[in-house]
């Protein structure tokens, strides 16, 4: 009887890549998360426009004859005798180099992030409605003349609270963590403006509560879209709830600020 070799040299069988492999790997996303991305003009262009209106107050009697200070700040008897941009321009004004460096670079700092997510109309809504809230407030609790645009820039830190807090989820961890700096944040400012003179508290306050509440009703909530080959945020608000958010601010602080006018005798 013959002996088959142990190894024989046999041809392989055939391949069948179908049956032997399981089924193909999806090809790589690039980018998973992709979000919204824009040039910060508006941010920028409020600070250009918080320079120019100070070089102007600066020079503003010698070239054009009117002390640009005097006539635009938050002046509780002249809004009352019926000068009622004081209760717009005082944001645009300031006292200090020191003073606008403050709020320019919080403004910097905080305005990027919220106009990227809060788009360009509705990221002016929230600084012009901020800054108008926080400058009726003053305007009722507060005799002393005042400007700046810290009421804005309060109502922005409202407004990053807001967008951090409605958004968890999609940060997880690091929103809870920014949330927490930003409530710290806040505190010591206000804090720091009780115990300092010269510091109008009920401006940042009003400015605080009017950036809060126009992002709570119409600030963004996000979404994550399945957008192949990659994942994009998603803004689900309406636009109507902006204009109604502007329009819940403007009837509280004007109604607010008409109420206190009528009562001091004005009108």
């Amino acid at each position: 009887m013959s002996q088959v070799p142990s190894n024989p040299d046999y041809p392989p069988p055939p391949a069948y890549p179908e049956y032997n492999q399981g089924p193909p790997a999806p090809p790589a996303r690039p980018n998973p998360l992709q979000q919204p991305q824009t040039r910060p003009v508006v941010t920028y262009t409020l600070i250009g426009i918080n320079i120019v209106f100070f070089l102007l107050q600066q020079v503003g009697p010698m070239i054009l004859g009117q002390d640009l200070t005097q006539f635009g700040l938050k002046a509780n008897e002249l809004i009352v005798l019926g000068q009622y941009w004081r209760l717009i321009t005082p944001m645009f004004l300031h006292g200090s180099i020191i003073h606008l460096g403050f709020n320019l670079y919080a403004l910097y700092i905080f305005g990027p992030g919220l106009e990227r997510h809060f788009g360009r109309p509705r990221f002016i809504a929230l600084y012009v409605l901020s800054g108008f809230a926080g400058n009726v407030m003053s305007f009722i609790f507060t005799s002393a003349p005042s400007l700046g645009s810290s009421t804005a820039i309060f109502g922005l830190l409202g407004a990053e609270g807001v967008f951090l807090y409605r958004n968890r989820r999609l940060f997880g961890g690091s929103a809870r963590r920014a949330l927490n700096n930003l409530v710290l944040l806040a505190v010591i400012n206000l804090v720091f403006g009780l115990s300092s003179p010269g510091i109008d508290n009920f401006g940042h306050l009003g400015g605080l509560i009017g950036g809060t509440l126009f992002a709570w009703i119409g600030g963004p909530i996000l979404a994550v879209k399945d957008d192949y080959p990659g994942l994009s945020v998603v803004d689900t608000r309406e636009s109507r709830d902006a204009v109604v958010a502007a329009l819940i601010d403007l009837i509280i602080f004007g109604g607010l600020a008409a109420v206190t006018i009528f009562m001091r005798g004005g009108g």
